[in-house]
C-alpha cells in the first residue's frame, strides 16, 4: 500500500505524489482528497471513496491511499506502508503567517476532547512555542484564548480556513478578541507572534 499526500488544498501536490497518482491502479481516498487529485488519476484507474476508514488496513498491497494534506500530520500515514508526504496545512499556515516551523508545536484537537488540547497548547505556548491545532468543526476558539491568555498576554490567535483553496481566509486576533470561525475546515495558530 501506498500513502499519498495531497496537499491542504489545490495546486498543492509534489511531484512525486502526482507521479504516484498517475501510476496507480486503484485508488482510495475521501471525497476531498479525490477531488484534489482528480486531474492525475488514469481514466482506467479505479477510484473509490472511503467510507469505512477502519478497513484501510485490508487494502490490496497495491492500492494508493490519498490523504489530504501531509498524510504524518493527523493523516492517514499510520497505515504504514510507502508514505508520500505532501503540503500540510501547517506548512501553509505558517508561511501564510511568515511563522518559522521550527518554533511551532503540533497539538491534535480533531475528534478528540478539547479541553485537553487546550491545556496542551496553552502548556506549549508558556514553554514559548506557537501551538498549531489541528481542529474540529466543534473546537472552542474561545476556550483557547481564555487558555493561552492566562500564560501568555500578549499573545495572538489565528484561524486559518480553507488554505489554498480561491476562498482561504486567515484572520489574527488578540487572545482577548480572537477571530472569529466561519466554516468547518480551519487550523489554528496560537501563541505570542
Amino acid at each position: 500500500m501506498k500513502i499519498v499526500g495531497v496537499g491542504a488544498g489545490p495546486g498543492m501536490l509534489t511531484i512525486e505524489a502526482i507521479e504516484a497518482i498517475a501510476r496507480a491502479r486503484l485508488i482510495f481516498g475521501s471525497g476531498r482528497a479525490i477531488e484534489l487529485a482528480s486531474a492525475y488519476i488514469d481514466e482506467n484507474c479505479q477510484v473509490r471513496e472511503i467510507k469505512d476508514y477502519g478497513a484501510l488496513r485490508t487494502l490490496p498491497e497495491g492500492a494508493v491511499v490519498l490523504s489530504t494534506g501531509d498524510p504524518l500530520l493527523a493523516g492517514l500515514g499510520y497505515l504504514g506502508g510507502e508514505i508520500i508526504p505532501g503540503i500540510s496545512s501547517m506548512q501553509v499556515a505558517c508561511a501564510r503567517l511568515g511563522l518559522p516551523l521550527t518554533k511551532a508545536a503540533v497539538v491534535h484537537a480533531h475528534g478528540r476532547d478539547h479541553a485537553t488540547a487546550v491545556a496542551e497548547a496553552a502548556e506549549e505556548v508558556r514553554r514559548g512555542k506557537l501551538v498549531f491545532i489541528i481542529a474540529d468543526p466543534e473546537f472552542d476558539v474561545r476556550l483557547l484564548s481564555d487558555a493561552v491568555a492566562a500564560v501568555a498576554p500578549s499573545g495572538r490567535i489565528a484561524i486559518c480556513e480553507h488554505l489554498g483553496y480561491p476562498d482561504e481566509r486567515i484572520a489574527v486576533g488578540s487572545v482577548t478578541d480572537p477571530p472569529a470561525v466561519l466554516s468547518d475546515l480551519f487550523v489554528v495558530v496560537a501563541g505570542e507572534f
